[in-house]
């Protein structure tokens, strides 16, 4: 009996609920939207991330004066080995990146007269191949060698290099925009030590931005042949440069490496030396080093990070001359090599910079 009581009494409050939230539902339907009715929610989306991996070197002088003396000037070396010689030791290096840039110092041509100068180069126009044989993808032409043989042999070496679809870049009439990897790059190229073109420094990194360039690259001829420490006015040039918009500013001319500044988030190569040099078959420093750097921009934004190194080389992989063949440096002479870079950064904080561990990542 208590059993059925108690079963009634169940029943009885089941009905009245279910009463009650009928009554409920009929009452608030025209403003509700049931769970099975309401729109998906949208999760907020990541911003797009693109990454581009860079790769600079130094002076890359592809040939010799014609006061070199001949068995051991570069051409000798050309003619004996051929292109794919000459920067066989760094390939697989270059190979491994989505740009590598250089410091074309000198002239691919057949025509024109020699300046009157110290030294005069000009490279057979069939040395393109030595750049196209390794992954050499960029050039900057702005440099005091640039027209060696007059007016001519910029055309031409710019003819070359434009056939060999190697992109270049010289001054505010001739600065390159292009897509890599979905990233807008914009190649700038000044020789500071022309008094015309550097007063194009503006310009041309305002042209890199008004082509639409995300990320802006300077390659700068600049500062005295053989000094380790970049002059003040090195620096001015830079930091005014950065704060105009480029991103990374390789600095080249001493024929000898200087140190590497961070400044408001970007670096500063204030010179990497020679590299691929046939401008001396035996120079008294041939140490040099190659910049490898990968910039992220996460949706339109380039993240301040340190993912860069530097990887010691030599020019040479001969000791004692000039082999005319970047090697990478190894044991001592690659400590030797940090350590004189994170000497000449010091005076800027760029000693203890990450990228001065010489580890390739």
């Amino acid at each position: 009996m208590r059993a059925r009581t108690v079963l009634a009494a169940a029943a009885v409050c089941v009905c009245v609920i279910a009463a009650a939230m009928s009554v409920k539902n009929i009452k608030t339907a025209p403003d509700t939207v049931t769970a099975a009715t309401a729109a998906p929610t949208e999760l907020p989306t990541e911003p797009p991330v693109r990454t581009l991996t860079i790769t600079a070197t130094g002076d890359c002088t592809l040939a010799a004066d014609v006061n070199f003396y001949a068995p051991t000037a570069f051409d000798a070396y050309a003619e004996k080995y051929g292109a794919e010689y000459f920067l066989q030791n760094v390939r697989g290096i270059f190979g491994e990146d989505d740009l590598t840039i250089v410091n074309f110092e000198g002239t691919l041509s057949d025509r024109g007269e020699r300046e009157n100068k110290t030294f005069a180069f000009r490279g057979d126009p069939s040395y393109v191949n030595i750049l196209t044989s390794s992954s050499v993808e960029a050039a900057n032409l702005a440099n005091n060698h640039s027209s060696d043989y007059g007016a001519v042999s910029l055309e031409d070496t710019k003819m070359y290099l434009d056939n060999a679809g190697i992109l270049n870049c010289r001054g505010r009439d001739n600065v390159c925009v292009t897509d890599i990897n979905g990233i807008k790059v914009g190649l700038v190229g000044i020789n500071y030590l022309n008094d015309i073109m550097r007063g194009e420094l503006e310009d041309a990194i305002t042209a890199a931005k008004d082509g639409g360039a995300e990320l802006i690259i300077l390659s700068i001829h600049w500062g005295i042949e053989k000094a380790t420490m970049p002059t003040a006015d090195q620096t001015e040039a830079a930091h005014r440069a950065i704060d105009m918009g480029a991103d990374l500013v390789i600095g080249t001319h001493p024929h000898v490496l200087e140190g590497i500044e961070k400044y408001n988030g970007r670096y500063i190569l204030y010179s990497l030396g020679n590299f691929c040099f046939g401008g001396n078959s035996a120079p008294s420093d041939m140490d040099t080093a190659i910049w490898r750097q990968t910039f992220t921009m996460r949706g339109g934004e380039l993240e301040d990070d340190d993912n860069c190194t530097v990887i010691p080389c030599r020019i040479s992989g001969a000791a004692g001359y000039n082999d005319y063949c970047p090697t990478v440096a190894e044991g001592a002479d690659a400590d030797r090599i940090m350590t004189r870079l994170r000497s000449y950064s010091a005076p800027f904080g760029g000693d203890l910079l990450p990228c001065l561990d010489g580890q390739i990542d």
